[in-house]
């Protein structure tokens, strides 16, 4: 993804018809080349309407969600695989490039304890099986390090790196904040 892009939540957190529209012209309005969309909700997302509205508007988009708490995958990976899975398929339904964020866990995921390697097996393997089904859907996926107050999984680049590393998909990458890396990185 080149460019400068913005977070839907700056103008909604819900991605229906209407918020979609009003973002995405807020977006070409500021100048931004991509949107990254709350995916919150991918059962819920008009993808054919999106499609059409980032084609028409010249603007391009990737998708990016933390997992509800019944599919983190340190404790479900089935679960996380399954809703992985219709995120994938939304996510290139609408032309989005790629699907990103904690797509292995959720925000307030804490254990109070370094994660086990029973979890990063869980997340691994959930994974895997995700970034091969994207991979047919001819997306990206990546993994976002958030900082310890939200997840206690994946906190740094380095520990993103070492789970991208281990799964061993050419389709999968690792998703930069600037706020939480502020928070983790020295």
């Amino acid at each position: 993804m080149k460019g400068f892009g913005i977070h839907s939540s700056i103008w909604t957190m819900n991605w229906t018809p209407e918020a979609a529209e009003h973002a995405v012209g807020e977006a070409v309005r500021n100048g931004f080349d991509f949107v990254e969309i709350a995916l919150l909700q991918p059962t819920k997302v008009d993808t054919a309407h999106s499609r059409k509205l980032f084609d028409e508007a010249g603007i391009q988009a990737v998708c990016s969600l933390g997992l509800p708490e019944g599919a983190w995958a340190s404790r479900d990976p089935d679960a996380a695989l399954a809703f992985l899975t219709t995120a994938n398929d939304a996510t290139a339904e609408m032309g989005a490039l790629a699907l990103s964020g904690v797509i292995y866990g959720g925000i307030g995921e804490r254990s109070g304890q370094p994660p086990t390697d029973a979890e990063y097996d869980n997340v691994a393997r959930c994974l895997a099986a995700a970034a091969a089904h994207a991979r047919t859907r001819g997306i990206d996926l990546g993994i976002e390090a958030i900082n310890r107050y939200e997840n206690h999984l994946i906190n740094t680049g380095a520990q993103a790196v070492e789970m991208v590393e281990r799964i061993g998909a050419e389709n999968m990458f690792v998703h930069l904040d600037t706020y939480h890396m502020n928070i983790e990185e020295k």
